[in-house]
């Protein structure tokens, strides 16, 4: 079945296309800038570079396409995102009425049907009634909060709990909602390709949990280990909500007065018809947020981060740079050597080798780290020349070791989170690039503070270290 998949590149459609071609779907992605989906997409798809918003790139993207996927949303493009969104969908509709296509499926916004609605849940609705307008069969899902690792509404919830040991809670943060894993959105929309019957439809869709977004808050805190004091103060209007909000936190301002709007109207499901038509039965909060959690942590083992390299801002930013809730140290060396020996002396970092440099730093750490329970430095290494995975290191843990080419050790010091020191050696015409990347995952404030202390003992330490790791390996190629 030829599948029409917009909005490949946002959070949905990134999940959901390695499902639809789990199910050997063959895929079309729209997508405004392709290269976002360079290396990412299976042979059963195709990447079609070309504007939502424009007739004619829709028009080329409809062509002989049974099911399409409805997954753009404007409300980052800028003020009047309901416009935006209102003519995209008029012209997806009139494409896709024009091409053929048999079935729509979108995914809007739960809420009422009435004045009361916000800006930013008044637009998904209407944008599902423009669909259905076209004579197209819509199958369209109503969602509340979605949880998981790229959810913008839920990045926001877990930022304000990481950051903030006192948060002031506005009115909103009482509102009732029902949320639902992003792994049963998933399900959910890639089962709507084979539902049977006819006609257009909605159906609300939700976790069995109906809880406020505070009580989302502290089961994200009891998860993470975190304790929070929650004040309510009811007179903190969404305006003053979202001014704070640039204050704690700032990559979520642009979008966050729009979405904070929209909190104070209750998104619970009132209708069963999506477990009367589904066999599918979504996970519980719980469930959902330690679920995310997994799946983040999965999702950054497979980053390579020799491939972020040329993306790297310069000059460096103090504190490095943030990729999700990592916070990501990384420097490059071309070394003029082949990536055996440049990954010999990786290798054989460590124990009685050393550390390349400021060891006495390293030994110092390590005290440090026995005083509050820790391995401390004194546990060296099984081999002085080789490692495999599992092996200990010093106070780290081998989770990869893949030679010539990567070596990613797991922090197993006492502090307030978790940290890895990973290793690349990429080959470049006759020399190699030996990139080495630190990363923690801050626990609370605390741990982002950890962090920005130490900082000017890594730009020391590890810009010394990487250096005499090059030289080690141009020694053992002579």
């Amino acid at each position: 079945m030829q599948i029409l998949l917009t909005g490949a590149t946002g959070y949905v459609g990134r999940c959901l296309l390695p499902e639809l071609e789990r199910h050997g779907h063959a895929v079309r992605c729209l997508a405004r800038r392709p290269e976002k989906l360079a290396g990412k997409v299976g042979p059963t798809t195709a990447v079609m570079a070309g504007d939502a918003g424009d007739p004619d790139d829709l028009a080329r993207a409809c062509a002989g396409i049974e099911v399409a996927y409805w997954l753009v949303h404007s409300m980052e493009s800028g003020v009047d995102f309901e416009r935006a969104d209102r003519l995209a969908a008029e012209r997806f509709a009139a494409a896709a009425r024009a091409a053929g296509v048999r079935r729509i499926v979108y995914l809007g916004g739960l809420g009422a049907d009435d004045d009361t609605l916000s800006a930013h849940l008044r637009s998904r609705h209407e944008v599902g009634a423009i669909l259905r307008a076209s004579g197209v069969e819509v199958i369209e899902f109503r969602a509340a909060i979605v949880i998981g690792a790229g959810s913008f509404s839920f990045d926001l919830v877990r930022t304000l709990v990481e950051r903030l040991p006192v948060m002031i809670c506005p009115a909103w943060v009482a509102t009732p909602t029902q949320p639902i894993a992003i792994t049963d959105i998933v399900a959910y929309l890639s089962a709507a390709i084979g539902l049977s019957g006819s006609g257009s439809r909605i159906f609300e869709i939700g976790g069995p949990d109906k809880e406020s977004y505070g009580a989302i808050m502290r089961e994200y805190a009891r998860q993470r280990g975190l304790t929070r004091l929650m004040i309510p103060v009811p007179v903190l209007t969404p305006r003053l909500s979202s001014l704070w909000l640039k204050l704690v936190a700032p990559q979520y301002s642009k979008v966050g007065r729009k979405l904070i709007d929209g909190l104070k109207n209750p998104t619970v499901v009132t209708s069963d018809a999506a477990l009367r038509e589904f066999a599918i039965r979504p996970r519980d909060l719980p469930t959902a947020i330690r679920e995310a959690g997994l799946n983040e942590d999965r999702a950054f083992a497979d980053i390579r981060w020799a491939d972020l390299a040329d993306a790297e801002e310069l000059p460096r930013r103090y504190g490095g740079k943030a990729e999700g809730t990592r916070l990501v140290d990384h420097r490059h060396m071309v070394v003029a050597v082949s990536p055996k020996r440049a990954f010999a002396a990786i290798e054989r970092i460590g124990g009685a080798n050393g550390w390349y440099a400021c060891d006495w730093l390293w030994q110092l750490r390590g005290w440090m780290d026995r005083c509050v329970g820790g391995p401390g430095m004194c546990r060296g290494r099984r081999d002085a020349a080789r490692l495999v995975a599992g092996d200990t290191l010093d106070c780290w843990q081998v989770e990869i070791c893949d030679p010539p080419r990567r070596l990613r050790l797991a922090a197993e010091m006492k502090m307030p989170g978790r940290g890895w020191l990973e290793f690349e050696v990429v080959p470049r015409d006759g020399d190699v690039t030996i990139h080495q990347t630190a990363v923690f995952d801050p626990k609370g404030l605390g741990g982002l503070a950890y962090w920005y202390a130490i900082w000017p003992l890594h730009e020391l330490v590890f810009t010394r270290m990487l250096a005499g790791i090059a030289r080690a390996a141009v020694r053992d190629d002579a």
